[in-house]
C-alpha cells in the first residue's frame, strides 16, 4: 500500500529556514499531485502549497515567496523549503497524495503521512 513518511521538523527562532521531506513508497511518486499541509493547535488543517505531475507549483498567499515545494521523482520524495520563518507557522505539517483533483482541499487528498512538528520561537 501506499505510505508517506515526513521527516525535518523541529523547534527554530523566527527567520530561521527548514527543509521537510515527505518519502513515498508503495506507488511512483510521477503519478500523484502532491500537498502540504499544516495544523496548529486548535485550528482546522490548512492548504500551504502542492506540486503537480509536471512540476507547477502552487502556494497559499501566507507562505508564498517564503516557502518553495519541489519533487525528486527518482528518489520519490518531495520537499518543502520552508524559509523567513515566523511564529505562526507553527504547526504540525502534514504532506499528502492526490490522484482525483481539487487540490486546494484536503478532503481531496487520498493519502497522508503522520506529520511532522514545526516549532517557530520568536
Amino acid at each position: 500500500q501506499v505510505q508517506l513518511v515526513e521527516s525535518g521538523g523541529g523547534l527554530v527562532q523566527a527567520g530561521d529556514s527548514l527543509r521537510l521531506s515527505c518519502a513515498v513508497s508503495g506507488r511512483a511518486l510521477s503519478t500523484f499531485t502532491m500537498g502540504w499541509f499544516r495544523q496548529a493547535p486548535g485550528k482546522e488543517r490548512e492548504f500551504a502549497s502542492f506540486i503537480n505531475w509536471s512540476g507547477g507549483t502552487y502556494y497559499a498567499d501566507s507562505v508564498k515567496g517564503r516557502f518553495t515545494i519541489s519533487r525528486d521523482n527518482a528518489k520519490n520524495t518531495v520537499y518543502l523549503q520552508m524559509n523567513s520563518l515566523k511564529p505562526e507557522d507553527t504547526a504540525v505539517y502534514y504532506c499528502a497524495a492526490n490522484i482525483r483533483g481539487n487540490y486546494y482541499s484536503a478532503t481531496a487528498y487520498d493519502y497522508w503521512g503522520q506529520g511532522t512538528q514545526v516549532t517557530v520561537s520568536s
